[in-house]
Order: C-alpha cells, then sequence, then structure tokens
C-alpha cells in the first residue's frame, strides 16, 4: 500500500523566475520548480493554498516533485446546542 502524499502550504511562486517554496505541516520548507507541479505552473497569488506532493533527496537537499493543488478542507466544528 502506498503512503499518502505529504501536504502542505505555499510561502510564495515567483512566475518569472520559475521557482518557490512550500512550508510542509511539520515546518520544513521546500524548494519547488516550476517543472515540480503535475499540472502548469501557478500563475498568480499562491500563498497559502493548500498543496499535496513527493518529497525527493537531491543533491542540493530536499525539494518539492509531483506537487499539486488541493482543496482545503478543515476540520467540522461541533454544534452548540441550546435551549431558547
Amino acid at each position: 500500500m502506498l503512503g499518502k502524499n505529504p501536504r502542505g502550504k505555499m510561502l510564495w511562486f515567483n512566475e518569472e523566475k520559475g521557482h518557490g517554496y512550500i512550508e510542509t505541516e511539520e515546518g520544513e520548507r521546500l524548494y519547488v520548480e516550476g517543472t515540480g507541479f503535475v499540472a502548469d505552473p501557478p500563475e498568480g497569488p499562491v500563498a497559502g493554498l493548500v498543496v499535496e506532493f513527493r518529497i525527493v533527496e537531491g543533491p542540493g537537499g530536499r525539494f518539492a516533485e509531483s506537487t499539486r493543488f488541493v482543496e482545503d478542507i478543515s476540520p467540522r466544528r461541533a454544534r452548540r446546542r441550546g435551549s431558547r
């Protein structure tokens, strides 16, 4: 069984330079190239958007690959029942 890909949030992506950074859920900063996205590289503001990716070890350290944007599903909060 394959493990679930890690998630994180985009810190920024520079369209002109073709790279950016992701912050993992554990707080690690990972470099990501435009070619590291499953679809075309992002355009416009991406800070805070949730991504899923693979972590790859390279000569320069760890970086993100197979990156894709995913829907941010926040945990549901319990409703409070009260008598009125």
